[in-house]
């Protein structure tokens, strides 16, 4: 029997530990390699996420750079436009992700303190312009009252029609410039500047319509029932109102189309109503116009336009002050329709025309239907007038009606009627009534079948001296000294 070495022995022993000890190796080397393997795993996780995250992060950055440049070059001049023209819209954020968040709060703030500032700044530029166009046009206006001054006493001291007629037109010339300035000061600030006694409604309506060019395709139309006359204080800034509604409806209606006026009465005020049959006015105009007119809010120049249109704000600023309405709404012939409404409490009277007569240029009222109290005792074809009577002498008795009569000739001509003046009990919330009659002959009362012969230039010479001379009392003031504010502080 062959029996196995020793050595032989020792190397199989050998190599099995050998084995055993890779074996064991083996299994760790593996253990340690999946939890590299894990941990790998896990750094890139990680790595992954820091990535992701950092991304997030330069992106939200990116965004806010985006919001702050919009700011900058887009709200920002959004909200100095919409400051000065509301209808302006400002544009919102650029990215709908940071709405309610801190970055949108903040950024509203930097617009609110912004716009904050700018009507700060506004308000204060506004108020230095306004200041300087108001001592500025307070010493235009009064300069422009002295030349006005000088030119009517030139037009008194020459008799030759054709120098008449250039100082007439420089006369018109500077009356359209005093318009405008003064219409330019009061929306500043400025006090009217003229101080004039108590004047009749339809002479203030025609002394309006006499500042403006086109004044002759103005048509009134007298609803008047009574005297009624605008006090002192109010004739100047009732007048400025009037002239600058006027001056709205011929300047947005065709050239040879009319303008009428209707002054009518009623139970406690009466009204200037102004329609035109120009192109009208949208609603947001109207809207607009209505907001100058009632004067509530602070009024800014900027606001104004670009020319500053001064019509509305300048009454706006009157009816404020003074205490009287102006409405602006579509006319229904078209264009639109103006209504000046003037209290009777406190801004009209009833003068009593025997001791102030009417100018002639005033247009007559339109009585029409004898309604008054005294028609009764009217004779047929008498006719209401204005001319005084005798304060003192009792009112005739009423006569019996008349039978009908043939026309009259001129061989038999017939007797004038003859009626004294009378004050008629008012009515409760009704102005006092106060009617005066005056002999009308036949001759008078019949209606025209000639044509009318032009006028002379002496005739035309003598009818404007005549005019000048119903308004030189109103005047009287302006010349003789500089006009002063209510506080009673001298205007230069």
């Amino acid at each position: 029997m062959t029996s196995i070495p020793e050595a032989l022995l020792w190397c199989l022993s050998a190599g099995t530990a050998a084995a055993v000890v890779l074996a064991a190796f083996s299994v760790r080397a593996s253990g340690q390699r999946k939890a590299l393997r894990a941990r790998l795993t896990a750094a890139e996780e990680q790595n992954s996420a820091t990535l992701h995250s950092n991304t997030e992060l330069s992106a939200r950055l990116r965004a806010t750079e985006a919001e702050i440049r919009h700011l900058a070059g887009t709200r920002l001049p959004d909200l100095t436009m919409a400051l000065a023209h509301p209808h302006v819209p400002v544009r919102g954020l650029l990215d709908a992700r940071f709405a309610g968040s801190e970055t949108d709060e903040a950024l509203a703030a930097v617009l609110e303190q912004v716009g904050e500032a700018i009507t700060k700044e506004r308000t204060r530029v506004d108020a230095a312009a306004q200041s300087a166009l108001r001592g500025a046009t307070t010493t235009i206006q009064a300069l422009l009252y002295r030349l006005q001054t000088a030119l009517q006493e030139m037009q008194h001291r020459y008799d030759d029609p054709e120098i008449a007629q250039d100082l007439l037109n420089a006369d018109f010339l500077n009356e359209q410039a005093l318009r405008r300035v003064q219409a330019t000061g009061v929306v500043c600030g400025a006090w009217p500047g003229l101080t004039r006694e108590d004047s009749y409604l339809a002479e203030l309506v025609v002394g309006a319509m006499s500042r403006l060019r086109g004044y002759e395709r103005v048509q009134i139309s007298n609803q008047l029932r009574d005297p009624v006359a605008v006090v002192a204080r109010a004739v100047e800034p009732i007048a400025i109102t009037v002239t600058e509604l006027l001056a709205n409806a011929l300047h947005h209606s065709h050239r040879e189309l009319p303008v009428t006026i209707t002054l009518q009465q009623g139970n406690r005020g009466a009204s200037v109503i102004i329609d035109d049959y120009g192109v009208g006015m949208h609603d947001d105009e109207i809207k607009a116009a209505m907001e100058l007119l009632a004067g509530d809010g602070d009024l800014l120049l900027t606001q104004l336009g670009d020319p500053p249109r001064s019509g509305f704000a300048a009454a706006g600023q009157l009816v404020r002050q003074y205490g009287f309405g102006v409405h602006v709404e579509p006319s229904p012939y078209g264009g639109v329709r103006a209504v000046v409404y003037i209290p009777g409490d406190p801004l009209l009277t009833v003068l009593d025309e025997s001791a102030q007569p009417m100018s002639v240029m005033a247009p007559l009222p339109h009585r029409s239907g004898m309604t008054e109290r005294s028609s009764s005792a009217l004779p047929t074809g008498a006719t209401p007038s204005s001319a005084p009577s005798s304060a003192g002498q009792p009112a005739p008795a009423p006569a019996a009606p008349p039978a009908p009569a043939a026309p009259a000739t001129p061989a038999t001509p017939a007797a004038p009627a003859v009626h004294a003046s009378y004050d008629a009990p008012a009515t409760e919330g009704e102005l006092p009534r106060r009617r005066r009659r005056k002999p009308a002959s036949e001759a008078e009362q019949a209606p025209r079948t000639e044509p009318i012969p032009p006028r002379s230039p002496e005739e035309t010479g003598s009818r404007w001296a005549a005019l000048q001379r119903g308004t030189e009392s109103g005047r009287a003031a302006a010349q003789s000294e500089p006009p002063r504010s209510p506080e009673g502080n001298a205007q230069s």
